[in-house]
């Protein structure tokens, strides 16, 4: 009852007048969502979840919100930072309540609604539930949504802006993940020099990032693939493991043994910004991925065939001309726009 009193008033005093025949319903505008050229079509359904402006504004509050945490501070805009492609710098792993420590790296967001599945490990399947895991886990933000829910039904401000972005004006779960949802499919980043060539829109490479391309889909392409560059696969790359943390990988979601110590492969997208590097962030710059692909990894039952020498070394072999080349290549993936779009900042 206290809900309906307060979306009640609320309706009254922002879409009605005293005369009930000059009823004016709140506006809700649809969102365009549009796959840019060279894009693949989205994984997301769209059709299940359009976006709408007040959807949209709904999720991006809710993703700076701190009172979906436990301590009413940590909200997903602390481990995801536009400025970085909506990942952390200064943490090589996630930072939760209470300064809890996490075991990986917080990975960008951005063209989420092409991905099929999420996390390291592939643990989310649908991207409405992808902020499950880090609401609930300790480390992170160590919440339940039922004491989520309870605190946004006790502000004002939530029960109009739930009410104006959702037909049953409900505050529950289902409408706060959809909402999260919304502002999510809309961070398209996809407007790079990379992009703008391969959509003849006039920009060239210069010839270090023409000849690191062309390295590039010699040495990287099998899973850094196509426009997403990521062929969302789960690799064992050689990495050492850490025994700090002693990370099973997809393991932990399947099961298998066969899965130990694989990860998702991730999209290069923004790459420059998105340091430190690994599903642990043990790797501080570019040069560093190259040199562990190069001459870093540690052979197990799962590494990746793809990894392994016909003489039976392992490693994908790279001077150290053809490495600054291919970071050359890597840069023009980067996407200013992206980075400094108002639509997805906190202020």
């Amino acid at each position: 009852m206290k809900l309906l009193s307060y979306i009640t008033l609320i309706l009254i005093g922002v879409a009605c007048s005293s005369d009930k025949d000059n009823y004016v319903p709140i506006e809700n505008e649809k969102l365009e969502f549009t796959v840019p050229a060279n894009f693949p079509e989205p994984s997301y359904d769209i059709t299940l979840n359009p976006p709408t402006q007040k959807g949209f504004e709904l999720g991006k509050k809710l993703f700076y919100e701190g009172q979906l945490a436990s301590d009413g501070v940590i909200a997903c805009g602390f481990c995801h930072i536009q400025d970085f492609a909506f990942t952390h710098h200064t943490h090589i792993v996630s930072h939760g309540v209470g300064g809890a420590l996490g075991t990986r790296n917080a990975q960008p967001l951005h063209n989420m609604a092409f991905m099929k599945e999420f996390t390291w490990d592939g643990a989310a399947i649908h991207l409405d539930l992808q902020p499950i895991i880090p609401i609930t886990a300790e480390v992170e933000m160590n919440e339940t949504f039922n004491n989520v829910i309870k605190k946004l039904e006790a502000q004002p401000e939530y029960v109009k802006l739930f009410a104006e972005a959702f037909e049953d004006q409900k505050i529950n779960s289902d409408n706060m993940l959809k909402a999260i949802s919304q502002f999510m499919i809309m961070m398209i980043s996809a407007n790079t020099k990379y992009d703008k060539i391969e959509r003849n829109e006039g920009s060239v490479f210069t010839e270090n990032e023409a000849a690191g391309f062309e390295l590039f889909k010699s040495k990287c392409a099998s899973c850094h693939q196509g426009t997403l560059f990521t062929d969302q696969t789960y690799r064992n790359n050689g990495l050492p493991v850490d025994l700090q943390y002693n990370d099973i990988g997809r393991k932990r979601v399947t099961g298998e043994e066969t899965d130990i110590y694989k990860f998702k492969v991730p999209s290069l997208r923004n790459i420059e910004l998105t340091f430190p590097y690994m599903h642990d962030g043990r790797f501080k710059t570019l040069d560093d991925v190259l040199n562990h692909y190069s001459d870093g990894m540690v052979d197990s039952e799962t590494i990746d065939p793809i990894l392994k020498n016909e003489d039976g070394s392992l490693g994908i072999p790279m001077t150290t001309q053809e490495k600054l080349l291919i970071i050359a290549f890597l840069k023009t993936l980067t996407d200013d726009d992206f980075v400094n779009d108002n639509r997805f900042s906190e202020f």
